[in-house]
């Protein structure tokens, strides 16, 4: 099955760094890596959230959406992750890839270049037509919302 190609376009401040990398070979997601100066870094306390550049453009092909997600180890060992989960990158979108970082952890967490700090999952996106009606059909779930299913405990 051929992959679909997404094209990269290098920013100034990216050059030098990896495209996304997949971490293995059926992984999900591709690793982006922060397009903060060489000489800089980014100091994230907690409670505090930063838009942290990744250093390209890119154009999805359309029918296709970007979701940017968090890195479970970043999450795990330092409480830090995406705060706009997942955050939504449309095929017409042409300017820099961000990622909006939150620290959740107790520490300051420092934000250096090349460091990976989310991933990119490219998935297939439908566009629907919204129709007003009257009523809805009935379902056996009808309105029951959150937790309505059972708490996930066996009976």
């Amino acid at each position: 099955m051929p992959k679909p190609e997404i094209k990269v376009c290098w920013l100034p401040h990216g050059e030098g760094l990896e495209l996304p990398v997949y971490q293995s070979e059926l992984a999900a997601g591709a690793d982006l890596a922060a397009a903060v100066g060489a000489d800089k870094t980014l100091k994230l306390k907690p409670g505090e959230r930063v838009l942290v550049p990744c250093g390209f453009a890119m154009a999805l092909p359309a029918g296709y959406e970007a979701q940017i997600r968090p890195r479970s180890g970043l999450a795990l060992k330092h409480g830090v992750t995406v705060l706009n989960t997942p955050g939504t990158v449309d095929a017409d979108y042409r300017g820099e890839v961000h990622v909006l970082l939150i620290n959740l952890g107790e520490q300051t967490f420092i934000v250096t270049r090349g460091m990976r700090i989310a991933q990119i999952v490219v998935a297939p996106v439908v566009q629907v037509r919204f129709a007003e009606v009257e009523a809805l059909e009935t379902s056996t779930r009808g309105a029951g919302g959150f937790g309505s299913t059972g708490s996930g405990a066996q009976k």
